[in-house]
């Protein structure tokens, strides 16, 4: 959890993602802004230098994939393409932006584009509004990036979303819970030195003891 700045972002359970796009914040502005950074676990700089022709058409409408330019990315590695999930795809047709400004997320007095800092600070706004804490802009990259890990997609596939400059940055981003290392143990039985009809045989002395004792 993170605390003023130390240790690691929170990983969001879906009841907190829910209570804070529902709860949080009623500005369509913050829901969209959060939105893209959860859908497509980019960084909240990304987030704030998005062009509207990065994520709609000539026509006005949202594009099957959203841009992340090269420029924008943290170690400029290259350009990333993310598809759009529909939840997100919602958020963003329904996300009001200006005429005459390019970006997504206009800035203060609707010129540049909102800075990080401003991004971040919306989101702990919500957060105190419902009581949340130890999160950060990073949550929602942490969420979804452990989220696709969790779902068994390869590492070299989240990676190409993600943008890490290697696999080695990335393993950092993803929690392992308990749970997860129990059961990794637990397939280890698959491995057992001990004969099947010894398992058998004590898993019958285990269930005629049981029922003496419930007797």
């Amino acid at each position: 959890m993170k605390i003023d700045r130390h240790g690691q972002a929170k990983i969001l359970t879906t009841e907190e993602i829910q209570l804070l796009f529902n709860e949080g914040t009623s500005k369509d502005r913050d829901r969209t802004l959060f939105g893209v950074c959860l859908y497509t676990g980019c960084r909240i700089n990304e987030c704030v230098t998005l062009q509207k022709i990065d994520v709609y058409d000539r026509y006005g409408k949202v594009r099957p994939e959203l841009i992340l330019r090269k420029g924008n990315t943290k170690n400029k590695l290259a350009t990333r393409t993310i598809p759009v999930l529909e939840e997100l795809r919602l958020l963003l047709a329904n996300h009001k932006t200006l005429p005459d400004n390019p970006y997504l997320f206009p800035g203060k007095g609707g010129r540049g584009h909102l800075h990080p800092d401003s991004g971040a600070r919306l989101l702990k706004q919500a957060c105190r509004r419902i009581g949340l804490i130890g999160i950060s802009s990073h949550s929602f990259r942490r969420t979804a990036l452990t989220q696709m890990s969790n779902a068994g997609i390869p590492l070299r596939i989240i990676q190409e979303i993600s943008g890490h400059r290697n696999l080695e940055q990335l393993q950092r981003y993803l929690e392992v819970k308990p749970e997860q290392v129990r059961g990794a143990i637990a397939s280890l039985s698959m491995l057992s030195h001990i004969r099947q009809e010894r398992l058998a045989s004590s898993d019958k002395l285990v269930s005629e003891i049981e029922s003496i004792v419930q007797d």
